[in-house]
């Protein structure tokens, strides 16, 4: 498979990467994670490039890129936030491309020219108090009603809680008992019932909204139904092409760690000369680019593989797992080559670690990743629950 990037991609990148330090990027890094505040003003600039919703479909206003294309944007920008680059990931990969591949007629005229405009947004809700990596035991359901279904349950650490327009909520319908019961419909910011917890507050991703979602009774239209109950299995294949995006982020988180890490190192001195011409940090240099260029082919690999369509589970499952690990340990010794300035809040590799840890929690574990890769491996499914 080629990897090489074609001339529209060339010049897609080296445009973020003007526009980035045209604009300072840096120090709107460290203004978002000093104020812990979303840059919504960067909605409107990036509706202007043609970044939000550039893999969605274009009679919707989308862009109809292939995947790729959205992953490099994302990886971009991630070099300087995740936070910065959280718009791009939320309006191609995120829950609005369910709603693109298998949402009605009226849902994506609804929804999606809004989200490519940047005037809506839509937050995908899974986790439960009591059902994170275990989804298929969610508690939250759906009961009809006439025409409409009546909504009950909360849900946790939801992206963009407090904040999206709409939320793509995974719901048991009725009391039919695990994957079988379980659809995707969309609640809207504002019906009744519907209710935010508080904000949270995390060690990394500042300025990032979450939240919990609770449902009393909230009345919602039969009409905003996706995916009924029994398509489980759909929802998990597009939840594949958001892992390549959260693989994406860590590429980028990295990527932007390996620069800083190698501008450092030919300034700072020690012993009368530059701390790059020492045998030590070299290998810390190249063992980081070797690690972030190693998961960089896997997740251009997953992301090419799904073209416009869906990603395979085990070439996401792999990359983002793999991805996951990587910028942890890259960013770490970022910290390393800069001694005690990286564990300074003045410089960014700091910031960076700290952003780095939540990927191998959001968009599912590493170990249940790895359950994923050994069933596949293995040639059939490990059952987590005991007894079986």
């Amino acid at each position: 498979m080629d990897f090489n990037l074609n001339e529209e991609q060339k010049l897609l990148v080296e445009t973020i990467r003007s526009m980035g330090e045209r604009e300072n990027f840096k120090q709107l890094a460290m203004e978002i994670d000093a104020k812990a505040e979303f840059p919504h003003h960067l909605m409107k600039k990036f509706a202007d490039m043609d970044l939000l919703g550039m893999t969605l479909s274009p009679e919707y206003g989308g862009g109809g890129a292939p995947a790729i294309n959205a992953i490099l944007a994302i990886e971009e920008l991630a070099k300087f936030s995740p936070m910065i680059a959280a718009p791009v990931f939320e309006s191609n990969v995120g829950a609005v491309r369910v709603i693109d591949l298998f949402g009605t007629e009226e849902q994506k005229r609804a929804i999606i020219p809004g989200v490519c405009r940047g005037e809506l947004s839509v937050s995908v809700c899974m986790t439960e108090p009591e059902a994170g990596s275990d989804l298929t035991s969610l508690k939250t359901f759906v009961v009809e009603d006439g025409d409409d279904l009546i909504l009950n349950g909360q849900k946790v650490f939801v992206t963009g809680g407090g904040e999206a327009s709409h939320y793509l909520v995974y719901t048991r319908f009725g009391d039919t008992p695990g994957y079988k019961g379980i659809g995707g419909i969309i609640v809207e910011a504002g019906m009744p019932g519907f209710s935010f917890g508080k904000q949270e507050e995390f060690m990394g991703l500042r300025g990032m909204p979450s939240c919990d979602l609770i449902f009393e009774d909230v009345r919602v239209p039969k009409k905003n139904v996706v995916l009924p109950a029994g398509e489980f299995s759909k929802l998990m294949l597009t939840f594949d092409i958001e892992r390549c995006g959260n693989a994406a982020m860590c590429l980028g988180v990295a990527g932007g760690a390996l620069e800083e890490a190698k501008a450092y190192a030919m300034e700072r001195k020690a012993f009368g000369r530059p701390i790059c011409e020492f045998q030590d940090v070299q290998f810390m240099i190249v063992d980081m680019a070797m690690k972030l260029e190693a998961a960089r082919l896997l997740v251009y690999r997953a992301a090419c593989g799904a073209g416009q369509g869906l990603p395979s589970v085990y070439e996401a499952s792999l990359a983002k797992c793999f991805a996951n690990e990587m910028v942890v340990e890259v960013t770490n010794a970022a910290m390393l080559v800069f001694g005690g300035y990286g564990y300074s809040r003045d410089f960014p590799v700091e910031r960076m670690a700290r952003d780095a840890k939540a990927w191998r929690v959001a968009g599912g574990t590493v170990q249940m990743l790895r359950i994923t890769l050994a069933s596949f491996l293995f040639g059939r499914r490990f059952d987590q629950r005991p007894g079986r």
